[in-house]
């Protein structure tokens, strides 16, 4: 069986890493990255089947890291995190501009939910 590539871009160290291990635990290849640069870097080498990316990071924020990974890698599929509820109707917004569907979560959210939006995204890969 292919294993699929899960990686994850979070500048909250702990919760990239923590969200990598729920993925491999679960059957997946994870990679973590801790800005949208190195996320971006990573994408390129890794190659990914889903990116799962927080939304308000330091610097370049996660809506431009899945801008750049929906143009460089069409195939990928991505599920982006924002625990600000006020940010939700704007990263709605932006995510409906992109030419694929892309799954938003809220933080803190259940490893279960997280790993159900993550299998049902790829589903449609």
């Amino acid at each position: 069986m292919n294993m699929k590539r899960v990686l994850v871009v979070d500048d909250d160290r702990l919760v990239a890493d923590t969200l990598t291990l729920i993925f491999e635990k679960s059957g997946f290849k994870a990679k973590a990255a801790y800005s949208a640069d190195q996320g971006l870097e990573c994408s390129r080498e890794f190659v990914p089947n889903l990116l799962l990316c927080d939304v308000t990071m330091p610097g370049r924020d996660g809506l431009s890291l899945v801008s750049d990974v929906t143009r460089e890698l069409p195939a990928c599929q991505i599920l982006v995190l924002t625990g600000f509820y006020s940010n939700l109707k704007n990263v709605r917004e932006q995510t409906r501009k992109l030419s694929r569907p892309v799954g938003i979560l809220t933080k803190p959210c259940q490893p279960s939910e997280l790993l159900r939006e993550a299998a049902a995204l790829l589903a449609t890969a």
